[in-house]
């Protein structure tokens, strides 16, 4: 990635811009587990059910999903301060919205423009850092720090949605990002340099449009599928039309010069199976987490403080474990820990598919936090696996796929096992039957995944045509550049 002579800066303006940088990565990852504790209480004040709670949730990862690519490809194209800033405001704006929204399609839509400027930010933020930090060791150092403030944010967003949520109800959820996007326009529009790459490729419009169309069709068909009937009209045409358009979006793919997505890439056994490892980890995770807080309130009668606290487990473990990933996968290879890593995961989740609710929480903690480390110790590797897959200049484009698929994961994970839950409560079982049947499938696909890794990622020594990223386009905290080139050395 070529950097301006400006953006490299003098000291003072690198700290102005590791701060900045890092407090918005902060702000997208607490947004994306505070809203999980305030779904019981949305559910009860906008009088929704459970489809209203799965658009509000996958309204706002869809879009992160389709945009991810694209959103580091305007930044690298247009300037990198502009795009960061133009998304701080954007995604400040739509929280104020969603504050605000009377109804659950009103809070949908500002869920939407917050994926879009979720999508502008995050990648923009991490290319401003790399831009700025030409220096190896020091890139090192400064990609670190932005990984440990979103995993702050990602730790904290349970404890801060329930407290919050607790004492002035869930609008309070999306003011919090208030002050945070002011401070941060502010500060970025005097202390920001502006910054951008020459040689970026062309925007991919076509690709972008028919994914999010694609998707959101499937997406469409597996929600409302349970409310509406899985052999309505409208239900079997939307998955007519998702298939039309992602068949569609491969053929318009393949023939692109610079295409959003290079289909080439998955040619490379190492780089599709890693991927698609990358989204049943999204599936499982996003899925199964959509249900913590409303198995804590509505099956064991938790408050939404109490919940938001009772869910810690898995965050905190996936901080804690995230960095050391890295390194077991430096020492053992890649198959080793993503295996076992999924194995934990998997057992964690099918630990929690027998849990009731007179099952005492001494009893559920370890569960949750089993189900966390397994997912710390898979993500990272995972994004190394397919870094290490394909040339080293392509390296940046590796780990922004990586992260597009974990989303995509993620959205048909909120899809998918809302629907496994809606089915079994239509054939008459209760809340509580129907969440232990989500939990068994994800942990079910999660362990199927995991003889898959064992089988089919192939063993690779660390340091064999890897490829260290120039900029990861990830949303997430846990899946982060220093980790993915650790494991490459």
């Amino acid at each position: 990635m070529a950097a301006s002579p400006a953006a490299v800066g003098s000291p003072p303006n690198r700290a102005v811009l590791l701060a900045v940088t890092c407090l918005g990565q902060f702000m997208v990852l607490l947004d994306n587990t505070i809203v999980g504790a305030a779904l019981p209480d949305m559910q009860h004040r906008l009088h929704t059910q459970l489809t209203g709670l799965q658009w509000i949730v996958d309204a706002y990862v869809l879009l992160v999903a389709m945009l991810l690519l694209s959103g580091g490809v305007f930044a690298d194209r247009f300037g990198r301060k502009r795009v960061y800033l133009t998304g701080v405001a954007v995604f400040t704006v739509a929280s104020v919205l969603c504050s605000l929204a009377p109804s659950v399609g009103w809070l949908a839509a500002g869920r939407v423009l917050q994926g879009i400027g979720a999508a502008a930010l995050s990648p923009a933020s991490l290319a401003l850092l790399v831009a700025a930090h030409p220096e190896p060791r020091e890139r090192v150092k400064a990609i670190g720090l932005w990984a440990g403030f979103s995993g702050i944010g990602l730790a904290a967003g349970p404890v801060a949605g329930g407290v919050l949520t607790e004492a002035f109800g869930w609008p309070a959820i999306f003011l919090v990002n208030l002050p945070i996007g002011g401070f941060l326009l502010l500060v970025g529009l005097r202390g920001l340099e502006e910054s951008r790459n020459p040689s970026a490729p062309a925007i991919d419009v076509p690709g972008t449009v028919l994914s999010v169309l694609g998707v959101g069709t499937l997406t469409f068909g597996l929600i409302e599928g349970g409310a509406r009937g899985w052999t309505s009209p409208v239900i079997l045409g939307s998955f007519t039309a998702s298939v039309i358009l992602l068949a569609a979006f491969v053929a318009v793919e393949a023939r692109r010069r610079a295409p959003m997505l290079p289909l080439r890439l998955f040619r490379q056994r190492l780089f599709t199976v890693s991927n698609t490892a990358m989204v049943v980890v999204g599936f499982a995770l996003m899925g199964s987490s959509f249900f913590f807080s409303q198995f804590f309130v509505y099956v064991q009668g938790s408050s939404v403080l109490r919940a938001g606290l009772q869910t810690l487990p898995v965050s905190v473990a996936m901080v804690i474990v995230s960095p050391y990933a890295g390194r077991l996968a430096a020492r053992y290879g890649f198959r080793v820990v993503v295996t076992t890593g999924l194995a934990l995961a998997g057992l964690g989740l099918l630990a929690l598919g027998t849990v009731h609710a007179d099952t005492g929480y001494g009893n559920v903690w370890w569960r949750l936090g089993v189900v966390g480390i397994g997912f710390a110790l898979t993500m990272s590797p995972l994004t190394g696996a397919a870094i290490q897959a394909v040339d080293p200049q392509e390296g940046g484009l590796a780990s922004g796929i990586s992260s597009t698929t974990r989303q995509i994961g993620a959205v048909l994970g909120v899809a998918v096992l809302g629907a496994v839950v809606r089915t079994r409560q239509s054939d008459g079982a209760s809340f509580e039957t129907g969440l232990n049947s989500a939990f068994l499938a994800a942990g079910a696909v999660t362990v199927a995944t995991a003889v898959f890794t064992g089988l089919w990622l192939v063993r690779s020594r660390p340091g064999e045509g890897s490829a260290t990223p120039r900029r990861s386009t990830d949303p997430g905290a846990l899946t982060t550049s220093n980790e993915a080139s650790t494991i490459s050395r």
